[in-house]
């Protein structure tokens, strides 16, 4: 098995698809099969674990979706099965809903998957939209960026102190083991995805990477980021930008290169049609985007 480690540079380029894998799409082991073969560099599923059905507001950008969010297949589950018939694909969460996750039990997962997939993990982490999911889970909707930094710094403990201590507002305990830990040092790269004004300095503080949705954030990432890192003392060419549900044209794709993001991750959407003509479309983009 080769080790990846890390999984990538912060000015790498790769490229990826994100999938809603659901109980009546491709399976995860077909769907990751079908992606390495056409040369991606990167799979992302999202972390969806039920859908209220009273909600007191709508979801922006969501609606439409409802049904697939409620069937998504467990993205540890499901990336574990394609682990198991890739050998090189970069295996991504986007995003793990850290307000619906024990951070213990969490940490563990995300060791093991990333120890058995021989160091392929990229961990994106967000709090979610839904306030009545976040309360079935104990969570606040208004509290949930402090958990999630919370849970988050608490699993790093996790993965790189063989004695993890960790005491928080939301997250509390003693010094124990937890093993296994992560192939790559320090475990996994944390990828913010969210789009408002605050992640600049959410992913300065404690994350590695930010996962942009294209066109939802209204400023000009690349600079504010930069500058968030420039004000909290981190090096801004150690972060990772990553545009999610990048342009499916080259030509368009390429200025996000150009601008300074890294990573591109084309959205694949599940009314589509042929997940295997969308992945062949999207192979011919990024062949020209490399070339």
């Amino acid at each position: 098995m080769s080790v990846i480690s890390p999984v990538a540079s912060s000015d790498e380029r790769l490229f990826g698809v994100c999938l809603l894998a659901t109980d009546r799409s491709l399976s995860p082991v077909v769907l990751a099969r079908e992606v390495e073969s056409r040369g991606f560099d990167m799979l992302f599923l999202p972390e969806n674990s039920h859908i209220p059905l009273k909600r007191n507001k709508e979801w922006p950008y969501a609606e439409a979706l409802l049904d697939p969010l409620s069937r998504l297949y467990d993205p540890f589950v499901a990336l574990s099965g394609a682990a198991a018939v890739t050998t090189r694909l970069l295996l991504g969460f986007a995003v793990c809903l850290m307000t619906h996750r024990d951070p213990i039990n969490t940490a563990k997962a995300v060791a093991s998957l990333d120890l058995l997939s021989g160091g392929r993990v990229i961990l994106g982490v967000a709090g979610g939209a839904l306030d009545e999911a976040m309360r079935n889970h104990g969570a606040l909707f208004k509290q949930r960026w402090q958990i999630v930094r919370e849970r988050t710094l608490a699993m790093k403990t996790i993965w790189r102190d063989e004695l993890a201590e960790f005491h928080g507002e939301f997250v509390n305990f003693d010094p124990m083991w937890s093993f296994p830990k992560p192939v790559q040092a320090g475990g996994p790269p944390i990828w913010i995805g969210s789009n408002s004004k605050w992640v600049p300095e959410r992913v300065a503080d404690y994350a590695d990477g930010w996962i942009v949705y294209n066109g939802r954030y209204e400023g000009d990432a690349v600079h504010d980021l930069q500058r968030a890192c420039d004000k909290s003392g981190r090096n801004f060419a150690d972060v990772t930008l990553t545009l999610m549900d990048a342009p499916w044209d080259a030509g368009e794709a390429a200025g996000f290169l150009a601008q300074g993001f890294s990573k591109l991750i084309f959205l694949v959407p599940p009314d589509s049609g042929s997940i295997e003509a969308s992945l062949d479309r999207l192979a011919r983009i990024v062949t020209q985007l490399r070339g």
